[in-house]
């Protein structure tokens, strides 16, 4: 943890499932590929640590697209630690909101972990019955100018269900857009997303960079995230898996903005339900 304070880097942070983050043993479930998970739901943040103290760590807090998503005092979080290509897992739990002087915003007081667990180099270790990462669909996008009508039809489908509170069966409409291929949501930030891509599903990534997504937020929103996303930035880990950073672009359609900010917000409210 201070090596990583000291290069200004990151943690990684989830809230945790009810029944596992208190569990006694860091190895007390079966540990799986986040790729082979099915109906998976859980967001990770990655948020810049401010400073580093004996029994705390202060960290900035959840922010995407100008907006900050709080995570309410004493809710359990599984974290995770990146150097390089080397990862620890680790549990926390959120102690207070912070403004500390020369901060950007708002910050939050976590409790500093006891152990950490040394990740399997073959895939991000993650717990099954702790986290599960989203699997995003994707389609290269031919012709953004086509993304506005799927782009409203999502939104309608949101407000109906957050209106009625049952899904919307009216099938979307899709935009002009290629081959689909899937990709694993790795965590989630600032202006975007950081996507990992495996070998087979890779190649499409040098031919275009813009991209449709639709990200699943699990069972209880049943009306996907669906965006426009550019490739800004890429990497190969030693498996030739490719991370991508995407960011949302809302060029065609401003107004589309407020409904992703609208879905994160409900699932980072609805997954700290389970502790009130």
């Amino acid at each position: 943890m201070q090596q990583v304070f000291e290069r200004g880097g990151t943690l990684e942070i989830s809230v945790a499932r009810m029944g596992t983050a208190d569990s006694s043993s860091i190895d007390s479930h079966p540990l799986v590929d986040p790729q082979e998970v099915a109906g998976s739901s859980d967001l990770v943040w990655r948020l810049k640590i401010v400073s580093l103290e004996e029994e705390s760590v202060l960290v900035e807090a959840p922010v995407a697209l100008g907006e900050t998503f709080r995570i309410d005092d004493g809710i359990a979080l599984v974290g995770a630690i990146t150097i390089g290509q080397n990862r620890w897992k680790f549990r926390s739990r959120k102690i207070s909101d912070e403004r500390p002087a020369g901060a950007r915003g708002v910050c939050m007081r976590l409790e500093l972990p006891d152990k950490v667990e040394r990740c399997l180099r073959r895939f991000v270790r993650f717990e099954a019955a702790e986290l599960q990462l989203p699997s995003v669909s994707m389609w290269p996008l031919l012709d953004p100018r086509t993304i506005v009508a799927a782009e409203t039809a999502n939104e309608d489908a949101f407000r109906a269900f957050v209106e009625s509170k049952t899904p919307a069966n009216v099938a979307a409409p899709m935009p002009s857009v290629g081959p689909k291929f899937t990709a694993t949501l790795m965590n989630v930030g600032g202006g975007g997303v950081g996507l990992r891509v495996e070998p087979q599903d890779s190649a499409v990534l040098g031919r275009h960079r813009i991209f449709w997504l639709e990200i699943p937020l699990g069972r209880d929103h049943p009306v996907p995230i669906a965006v426009t996303g550019k490739v800004v930035h890429t990497h190969l880990d030693s498996s030739q898996r490719t991370y991508i950073g995407v960011s949302f672009d809302f060029t065609f359609r401003l107004a589309h903005q407020q409904t992703v900010v609208e879905q994160i917000q409900r699932s980072m409210k609805k997954a700290q339900t389970q502790y009130k």
